[in-house]
Parts: C-alpha cells; structure tokens; sequence
C-alpha cells in the first residue's frame, strides 16, 4: 500500500515554507496555481508547501513536485555552464546538485520518499 502524497513528504520541508504557503492562502492566492508558478521557476520548497495545504488528486502534487525539481536541475545545469564559460573550469558540485534534483523528481514520481543523503568525506 503506497503512502499519501503528505505522509511521504511533509517531513522534508521546514515550517517557515508552510507558514508563508498558509499566509498566502488566507490572502486569497489559489494554492494549486502558486505551486504550479514556483514548480515553473524551479522552487520544489515553495510548490511542496503550497501542495500540502490544497485539496487536490495526490497524482497532481506529484506531477507538480517532481516538475519543481526537475526546473530546478535545469537552471542549475544552465548556472553551472555559465560558470564554466566564465571562469573556465568545471563546477562538479554544482552539476551533483542538479543530478541529486533529477532524482528526488524521479523518486516523486514513483511515489517513494526522497532520499538526499549525502556522502561525508572520510578524513581519516
């Protein structure tokens, strides 16, 4: 039995997104339409919290989470080369970053938890 789209992802995400998503809302914003403009500008913090206070099919929240973190690779991948280009040297950190995007998106979509773990350098 798969989980509901808020028991898989409200964990992730700090208060301060949900109490700014709750603000707007009390103003009148519709919640669907401001996740679905910040999945398009690339802000799965700001879409998730927006999503966890509609009313709206799981499978829609997921489309939209998954589209913020995958606008968000692709803005990080264009910020990396215009990196690249301007100081002429690769920045892998960032490129990983993109690729950790790519697949929280993918993890959205098959409805499973997002795992961002990083690895810590051993300095031993």
């Amino acid at each position: 039995m798969s989980s509901s789209f808020d028991e898989l992802y409200r964990n992730i995400l700090n208060t301060v997104f949900i109490e700014r998503a709750r603000q707007q809302l009390e103003q009148g914003v519709d919640g669907l339409s401001c996740a679905d403009a910040y999945a398009d500008q690339g802000k799965p913090d700001f879409a998730l919290a927006h999503l966890l206070l509609v009313d709206a099919p799981d499978d829609v929240k997921r489309d939209i989470l998954a589209r913020a973190y995958e606008r968000r690779a692709e803005l990080t991948d264009e910020k990396a080369e215009t990196f690249d280009r301007q100081f002429h040297r690769p920045f892998p950190l960032i490129k990983l970053e993109a690729q950790k995007d790519r697949m929280s998106a993918q993890q959205v979509r098959q409805q499973k938890r997002i795992r961002r773990g990083t690895k810590s350098l051993n300095m031993n």
